[in-house]
């Protein structure tokens, strides 16, 4: 077990939670990081994009002109796909399937080998809890101030949404609040500074175990 300094309002360590050795002192796994990361864009992706063929373009099927005796280069029809109008050679269709699978396993440990990363370079700040008395950005900001972060991309991870925290984040464009079982590797990896309450780092190590 390792041990993770707790910070108080004023930035200050006054106290310690143990961390388990393998979610946060995992060694860095760029491959798997970079297939996961990969995946769950992928996953997040839909298919709306719709293109026609050369059989959906409404052009008439007459052969132009004549296959010799013209000068010109032999051509079928207008819908060809060499030609400005005619159909694309291999159109999108909505109904493309970009899914990546990623084993549960995998998933796992890619997170953990993040958390890790995130340990090893100090972009992770654990604080005891995260309620806000009311619903003002001015008041987040002052605090996260006080932890010496600012609100220059941030991630705040809770063990559950508090709504005066989800309601004073939402006027700050670079800060993104989640709950421990909405935290997901894109996330995790762009946001250089990670913020973690003691609870949500309790479900977050019993989710990955």
């Amino acid at each position: 077990m390792m041990e993770l300094k707790v910070i108080d309002d004023n930035g200050l360590a006054t106290a310690s939670v143990s961390a388990s050795d393998d979610l946060f002192g995992r060694e860095y796994n760029e491959a798997l990081v970079h297939q996961l990361v990969t995946a769950y864009q992928a996953n997040a992706r839909s298919a709306n994009s719709k293109q026609k063929g050369r059989s959906e373009i409404a052009k008439s099927t007459r052969k132009p002109w004549a296959q010799k005796g013209t000068g010109r280069a032999r051509s079928g029809m207008a819908s060809s796909p060499l030609w400005r109008g005619g159909g694309k050679i291999f159109p999108n269709s909505p109904d493309e399937n970009f899914t990546q699978k990623i084993n549960r396993k995998m998933y796992r440990a890619g997170l953990a080998s993040i958390f890790s990363q995130l340990v090893r370079e100090n972009r992770l700040t654990v604080v005891d809890n995260m309620t806000l008395a009311a619903p003002k950005t001015k008041l987040l900001a002052q605090r996260m101030k006080g932890w010496g972060l600012g609100t220059d991309r941030v991630l705040i991870i809770t063990d559950s949404m508090d709504e005066n925290l989800y309601l004073s984040s939402r006027n700050l464009p670079n800060v993104l609040v989640l709950e421990a079982h909405q935290a997901d590797p894109v996330s995790l990896v762009r946001f250089p500074k990670v913020l973690v309450t003691r609870n949500a780092m309790a479900k977050i190590e019993e989710m990955l175990a």
